[in-house]
């Protein structure tokens, strides 16, 4: 059976991710980092489905994950190359974006969300070996991530290359989804997991008011302070999570919108970007500025009504790579037991990819790239 607080968490994560790249408030990654906390779910399944699977688990996920993404590709990597982006090898990186593919000027902001799909690959193929560490010597391994950040924020390894920066940053966030996964923070008492959060709070937030970034105190510009404050929010939020959420599945509607953001996590993830990017301006002609609330409100509801139509147009593919029946918009019939069969809602087939980053969550409206010659730029992917 589903822990449907999970499921309820990963929805959270999923709005949460939309509305900061709407609104760009930074208050929200603090409030609720929803990127690691997307990495540190994803983590826990990615155990769950190494114990199930061994080694062919890798595969099972990257099938999963990638024809979301290649729908995406045949929408806009063609309008790209009919709008300056020049037709080089690297655009084979849309098919599986094991670095950072290519864009030109618009596309670079538009779809910027898939550096988490980046991340996603890189910590899939490292989860073997990785949960054997794990499972080895756990606490250095939980640690490692950390001190790698550390190194690069101080100094010591100032040319490190961005996957390297971004294990460091999220791949702290992922482990502690494996030992969620293996009951390690559950067994931790209180006495000690309490604290730890707290110092790793504590530090996390005195590192962000004294390292502000360009945006002010948003999470996404202080790696560091970020991966601290995530690490206490995780530890927290999943490693004292509730068995279950069985309010969930006693509100038709919650129940219903639950599933359906974790059914269609990718597809809303990798969706609504491009539709915030295309409305910004749009909406700024007609007054709704991004200071307004009553601007802002239509600006996210107009987002969520477009993510909506292109789900339920696309979304199915979802179902497809996971080997589930494709239906428009999912948990609308429940199954009924078996007679003497105990209820609940059934685990459906495989699990889910969640983020998923920022993504990441935001983007600065002033930072948008300008063309230059060639018309190419590779995705710096800073809207998290």
């Amino acid at each position: 059976m589903r822990n449907r607080y999970l499921d309820l968490l990963r929805a959270l994560a999923i709005v949460r991710v939309v509305v900061y790249h709407v609104t760009g408030w930074a208050t929200l990654t603090l409030v609720f980092p929803a990127m690691s906390v997307m990495f540190a779910l994803a983590g826990s399944l990615m155990a769950a489905s190494l114990d199930r699977s061994g080694p062919s688990a890798v595969r099972r996920r990257l099938r999963r994950l990638l024809p979301s993404l290649w729908v995406l590709a045949a929408v806009f990597v063609p309008a790209m190359l009919l709008t300056g982006l020049p037709l080089t090898p690297k655009v084979l990186l849309w098919a599986f974006p094991v670095a950072d593919p290519p864009a030109n000027y618009w596309g670079a902001l538009a779809l910027s969300v898939i550096w988490y799909l980046r991340d996603y690959l890189w910590f899939v193929f490292a989860s073997p070996v990785a949960l054997w560490l794990f499972r080895r010597a756990p606490w250095p391994t939980l640690l490692a991530p950390y001190a790698l950040l550390a190194a690069i924020e101080f100094g010591l390894f100032p040319a490190a290359p961005t996957v390297l920066r971004e294990f460091g940053l999220y791949f702290g966030a992922w482990l502690l989804g494996f030992a969620h996964h293996d009951g390690l923070l559950r067994r931790t008492a209180n006495r000690v997991l309490v604290p730890v959060a707290l110092a790793l709070g504590v530090a996390g937030a005195a590192w962000i008011a004294t390292h502000p970034g360009p945006r002010g105190y948003d999470l996404n510009d202080i790696p560091l302070g970020n991966a601290l404050w995530s690490a206490a929010f995780i530890l927290v939020a999943i490693g004292r999570a509730p068995a279950s959420a069985a309010w969930v599945d006693r509100s038709a509607m919650a129940d219903r919108a639950v599933t359906v953001l974790n059914r269609r996590a990718l597809t809303v993830y990798l969706w609504h970007m491009p539709f915030v990017v295309a409305l910004t301006p749009l909406v700024d002609v007609v007054g709704w500025s991004h200071q307004d609330p009553v601007g802002l409100a239509i600006r996210v509801v107009l987002v969520f009504a477009l993510v909506g139509a292109v789900t339920a147009a696309v979304g199915w593919v979802e179902d497809v790579a996971a080997r589930r029946p494709p239906e428009l918009f999912p948990g609308g019939v429940r199954p009924v037991p078996a007679r003497g069969a105990a209820p609940g809602r059934p685990v459906p087939a495989g699990d889910s990819p969640a983020p998923v980053s920022p993504a990441p969550a935001g983007y600065d409206r002033a930072v948008l790239p300008a063309p230059r010659a060639p018309e190419e730029h590779t995705l710096k992917l800073s809207a998290r």
